[in-house]
């Protein structure tokens, strides 16, 4: 599978009203120091209809990363506010409450089963 194909795997994970950051979704796709590719990985998807929902992803300082163009910054904070997500005066994200906190996989059956 793809690096790319790896990130957009996680990223469609992320549920409805949950951020995760650049870098978590880079660990959780197995890239660690990845976040820069995470970035580009997402961007290629902006101009192009997607389900992977690129915008539940911001920075690790709880804001939406600046892009080339403004109107990409405010898409994607009115697509997370659709969602739920709050933004403050200063235009952060508190994490400790949009955070995304994936569970660990459960183990399949057939393994549980050998035990």
């Amino acid at each position: 599978m793809s690096r790319w194909k790896q990130i957009y795997r996680v990223v469609s994970r992320i549920p409805r009203g949950r951020v995760a950051t650049y870098g978590q979704v880079a660990e959780l796709a197995g890239l660690p120091h990845g976040a820069r590719e995470v970035g580009w990985a997402l961007a290629a998807l902006f101009d192009d209809p997607t389900a992977v929902p690129w915008q539940r992803v911001i920075n690790a300082r709880g804001q939406v990363s600046p892009r080339r163009s403004s109107a990409g910054d405010l898409e994607q904070r009115v697509r997370l506010e659709a969602e739920g997500v709050r933004f403050d005066a200063r235009g952060k994200v508190d994490l400790e409450r949009y955070a995304w906190r994936p569970r660990a996989r459960v183990q399949s059956r057939a393994r549980r089963k050998r035990r």
